[in-house]
């Protein structure tokens, strides 16, 4: 499933693509992978390519959000999450300072 996105990101053109291992990290997915498109129109012809992909290949996705928009899309595909975002969105948000914590970060104590 990981090749599948990359590689329909890559045809596209996606910028700065990073795929971050997130086992271990939480539950919600396996894979994260971010990328950077270069301008709304990009953002979503990317994130509907790792969509049409997906489906060729016999995946569904599990959601899609922020095609409209063009700023962030998200495609859940399960055991890997796609975030296709332009450059302002992704350096606001910095998600890889987020997912590359790892479990060795202190973790606060319940209550």
């Amino acid at each position: 499933m990981t090749d599948i996105a990359r590689h329909a990101l890559e045809d596209l053109k996606a910028i700065d693509l990073r795929v971050l291992d997130v086992r271990g990290i939480t539950t919600i997915t396996d894979t994260m992978m971010i990328c950077t498109g270069t301008s709304s129109r990009h953002v979503a012809a990317l994130a509907r390519n790792v969509v049409d992909k997906a489906r060729e290949s016999g995946l569904k996705s599990m959601g899609v959000e922020g095609l409209e928009e063009g700023e962030w899309a998200l495609v859940d595909l399960g055991d890997v999450v796609v975030h296709v975002m332009q450059a302002q969105t992704r350096a606001f948000y910095q998600l890889e300072k987020l997912w590359d914590m790892g479990p060795s970060m202190p973790r606060q104590a319940n209550g």
